[in-house]
């Protein structure tokens, strides 16, 4: 009997094992193999993923005083000027882990692949754009290193010193946008132009014309070339030619899923960027702002209660906690700190709003910069009249409600003509670049514009009057400790105080 059932199961393991190898390929073989995504379909993620995080409230926008929360915690940052590890993580993360792992698995892929090289040279554009960001809130970064894990298994990349990081941004974008070929093979399923190289040259050359001011105090000399060769190059023309992401219901704006989520009632205008748009008579006003009159609670901020007139927008003064806000608010007849005005979620930060990230506006007043400086021509007057009509015609694409009609922005331009100064160019500045915190704060840095009266919060983590930069996260430290030490070596202490290299 033993041997009879020992005789059975032989049998039946012979056929089972002559089965297996008979469909092993078959069985084996993955009919999902992620290299054979689309390449235009992981690029189109990368893109994606250049949407602002909302570390930006926390940090760059309270920095540059335009939106800001009393509340500590989670959103402890630039209001306080305490350093907060949790926020800083926001960009890193979001930009390291989406953007530069999918930038660089795609140009692994693609590199050698002449069909898709139209498609290499958009990655490069977008990844330079990603890595400026970083670069300008951290200083020394993973760069040369970094999206290789996948390609070259580098898990615990090394910093790069920033002048470094951005001599290459500077090759790689001119590089890039020098390659794209009208002959190539067309890129039709891409988000951000639908393939027109013309937009991404002029976006490129935007792009380019941004690092070159970034470095103006830093190398004099490369940031003239790099403008003059910008310039020539052809940017932005137009508001058609912004580099925006566009939201709707499915795919949200962060910041506006943010806003319109738990933080609804949390963050408010600064009274400094209120008062200025107000001292001015700023029509831009009125679409930005909202204020929920009267509102004593969160539950009081209902449409019934808002008014979005200029004359009543009361902005929220810097340097309070909840603590302290309450009787601030009281001070200034306000019922409460509910009471402060705040940019409008229901039209600006709806969650459907677009992020825009390089504007037509930014480039025409960066031109009026450099043309101050004879670095490239045509009038400065005219740049600074082109980038505020641009901002301001930008308000409609954010919501109908936000439209600024055109004989606004006409008395607006008559009555505010550039008078020459540096300080005029880089106060508007300040008011197109809202909402794009990362760039508003690296120009803030670079000028000293506008002039900002330091946060007078106690107990702050800088001994400076302005945070300079953005610490680590803690994650990082964690895990890539001993390169982060390298770099701290060259540039500085972790810390809130130190400075980039290009902010001299």
């Amino acid at each position: 009997m033993k041997n009879t059932v020992y005789f059975v199961f032989a049998v039946v393991f012979s056929l089972l094992n002559t089965a297996c190898e008979k469909d092993f390929e078959e069985i084996n073989t993955n009919d999902v193999n992620p290299t054979d995504v689309d390449p235009v379909f992981i690029f189109n993620n990368a893109v994606i993923g250049t949407s602002f995080a909302t570390g930006q409230l926390k940090y760059d926008a309270a920095i540059v005083q335009q939106i800001v929360t009393p509340n500590s915690g989670l959103l402890t940052g630039g209001n306080h000027n305490q350093d907060n590890r949790f926020a800083s993580a926001e960009v890193w993360d979001d930009y390291y882990e989406t953007v530069i792992k999918n930038t660089g698995d795609l140009m692994n892929r693609i590199q050698d692949d002449p069909e898709h090289s139209n498609l290499l040279q958009m990655t490069r554009i977008i990844q330079a754009f990603t890595f400026m960001v970083l670069t300008d809130s951290y200083g020394d970064i993973p760069y040369s290193e970094a999206g290789k894990g996948i390609s070259d298994q580098i898990v615990l990349p090394r910093y790069d010193p920033q002048q470094e990081i951005y001599t290459d941004l500077i090759n790689e974008v001119k590089e890039a946008v020098a390659a794209l070929d009208d002959n190539g093979a067309a890129v039709t399923g891409e988000i951000l132009y639908g393939g027109d190289l013309d937009k991404w040259r002029k976006m490129g050359n935007s792009l380019l014309l941004r690092l070159g001011m970034h470095i103006i105090n830093a190398d004099n000399t490369l940031a003239r070339q790099t403008v003059e060769d910008a310039f020539a190059g052809g940017v932005m023309t137009s508001n058609g030619d912004n580099y925006v992401i566009r939201h709707d219901s499915n795919f949200t704006n962060p910041i506006g899923n943010f806003l319109n989520g738990s933080e609804a009632n949390n963050f408010y205008l600064v009274d400094t960027f209120v008062n200025f748009l107000n001292d001015t008579d700023d029509p831009r006003l009125g679409s930005i702002a909202v204020r929920y009159v009267g509102a004593a609670s969160g539950t009081e901020q209902v449409p019934a209660n808002a008014s979005t007139a200029p004359e009543d927008q009361v902005g929220m003064p810097m340097g309070h906690d909840n603590s302290t806000i309450g009787q601030a608010a009281a001070g200034l007849g306000l019922a409460s700190f509910y009471d402060f005005s705040q940019v409008d979620r229901r039209r600006m930060v709806k969650i459907g709003a677009p992020m825009y990230l390089i504007t037509h506006a930014q480039t025409q007043l960066l031109l009026a910069e450099a043309a101050t400086y004879g670095w490239v021509s045509g009038d400065p007057a005219g740049y600074f009249e082109a980038g505020v009509r641009a901002h301001m015609e930008l308000m409609a694409e954010y919501d109908p409600g936000c439209a600024i009609p055109v004989a606004d922005i006409d008395r607006y331009i008559a009555d505010h003509p550039y008078g020459g100064t540096l300080e005029q160019l880089y106060n508007q500045y300040w008011v197109v670049s809202f909402l794009n915190g990362p760039e508003a704060y690296a120009n803030f840095r670079r000028t000293g514009y506008p002039d900002l009266t330091p946060n007078p919060y106690p107990g702050q983590d800088i001994t400076g009057e302005f945070i300079r930069r953005i610490t680590y996260p803690s994650s990082e430290l964690a895990v890539n400790g001993e390169h982060i030490s390298e770099a701290v070596s060259r540039m500085g202490p972790d810390n809130l105080d130190t400075r980039v290299w290009w902010d001299r």
